[in-house]
């Protein structure tokens, strides 16, 4: 059976064979290495496919006296389906899949088993950290099954993370943010109007930004089966990742981190204002100055702010006609959604945005945006490291992510301040 070097060293003397060819304009020899390419890459993903089988059968449900299954109902590795340069379609399988690479990590993660050398490198390809980060002691591909829970419960369990744009693009590429705005001109029988172009006031990139996740290896000692290793390691991962962005997405410093939109410069001047205490619960303040504020192309955001403010002085204020304009409404399932003027509110933790009543003067108390302006950057890749903590002599483990994000167009930006209450003249 061809070993993958064997594999490798022959798929790349059969490209360069035909890049000669046509380079020399010999066709027919450029469409036969192709083919060759074809048959080769299907004959190594066969073999790979049948290893992963044999796999799945020595460690199927058998092993447990679990009830008989047909062949087609084993734990094989799910397959992919790549298109190569000349659009014959190949199926590989992932390798993090298998179920021999799936119980080396969870020993990894558990015990401490080092994963074995032929698995790691089945996966490498899949991790590729030295180009994204200094950290070089990362050393598990975390499987497709677990990765896929992750981001799934962080759309659940994080309604600001679910909301924002998610990208997947390379990072370090700049991005303009184009502005058109476009004039029409009356034109006299001698004079035409000057030509009017496009162009990008500002531009935005994306970083390779690394955040870990770690978890005391006690909560995964008496760990048995992969089932419950993925029941117990997945909400232990996300609750602190999603944590973790949703702070940085509104406060992040951009170093080493998501840039916030509280930190972030180019949110004009004039879209930050202040609210005083005798301000806060007053309708007619807000509806001057903040709703008065956005501008009418920006007007499907929503407002983001602590539960105690919205609780506190939010929820039940009503316009000068009397008329509601913040309120709670209850669905059968008994969820809560939340509006105010008119705008859908979000609700978030004390500690991603101030309650209002614990906020000093100056500090961020709501923020008016539209999700879809703030966008993530991430492969969508996490990885795990097993390291000793020296301080409380604990063996952890911690969970590798890379992701960036920054504030699309800020224009549409609205920070709401504490201010303080006003002075009365002569006391």
């Amino acid at each position: 059976m061809m070993t993958k070097e064997q594999y490798n060293a022959q798929r790349t003397k059969l490209l360069n064979d035909m890049r000669a060819a046509i380079d020399a304009g010999d066709i027919e020899t450029s469409n036969r290495c192709r083919d060759e390419i074809n048959q080769l890459d299907a004959d190594y993903e066969a073999a790979a496919q049948a290893r992963a089988n044999l796999a799945a059968l020595e460690n199927s449900n058998r092993s447990y006296n679990m009830p008989d299954v047909t062949p087609a109902q084993t734990n094989a590795a799910p397959q992919m389906v790549t298109i190569n340069n000349f659009g014959a379609q190949t199926a590989h399988t992932d390798p993090s899949e298998t179920n021999e690479y799936r119980t080396a990590f969870m020993n990894f993660v558990c015990r401490g088993t080092e994963i074995p050398a032929d698995l790691r490198a089945s996966v490498a390809p899949m991790l590729n950290v030295a180009a994204t980060t200094t950290t070089t002691d990362a050393s598990a591909v975390i499987p497709t099954t677990i990765t896929r829970e992750i981001i799934r419960e962080m759309k659940s369990y994080g309604n600001l993370y679910a909301k924002i744009r998610k990208l997947n693009v390379q990072g370090g590429v700049e991005f303009p943010i184009l502005t058109l705005k476009p004039t029409a001109n009356w034109i006299g029988e001698s004079k035409s109007s000057d030509d009017q172009k496009l162009t990008a006031n500002t531009k935005v990139s994306f970083s390779y930004y690394g955040l870990e996740c770690k978890i005391a290896q006690t909560l995964l000692a008496s760990v048995v089966t992969f089932d419950e290793f993925q029941q117990m390691f997945v909400p232990l991962a996300v609750e602190a990742i999603v944590a973790a962005k949703e702070k940085a997405i509104i406060s992040g410093t951009g170093s080493g981190q998501f840039r916030g939109i509280t930190k972030d410069s180019r949110v004009p001047t004039k879209n930050v204002v202040v609210l005083s205490p005798d301000e806060i619960g007053d309708y007619s303040a807000w509806h001057k100055k903040v709703i008065a504020k956005i501008p009418k192309a920006y007007r499907k955001g929503e407002f983001v702010m602590a539960q105690g403010t919205f609780d506190g002085y939010i929820d039940g204020m009503v316009d000068k006609n009397g008329q509601p304009i913040g309120r709670v409404n209850y669905g059968i399932d008994g969820g809560e959604t939340y509006r105010f003027c008119g705008k859908p509110v979000e609700t978030v933790e004390d500690d991603i945005i101030a309650n209002f009543d614990a906020a000093a003067k100056d500090d961020v108390i709501a923020v008016y945006f539209n999700p879809s302006d703030y966008a993530e950057n991430s492969n969508g890749q996490f990885a795990a490291v097993k390291w000793m903590d020296h301080d409380d002599n604990t063996v952890k483990t911690k969970v590798l992510h890379i992701c960036d994000g920054k504030l699309l167009d800020p224009n549409g930006v609205i920070i709401i301040k504490k201010g303080e209450t006003a002075k009365v003249v002569g006391s």
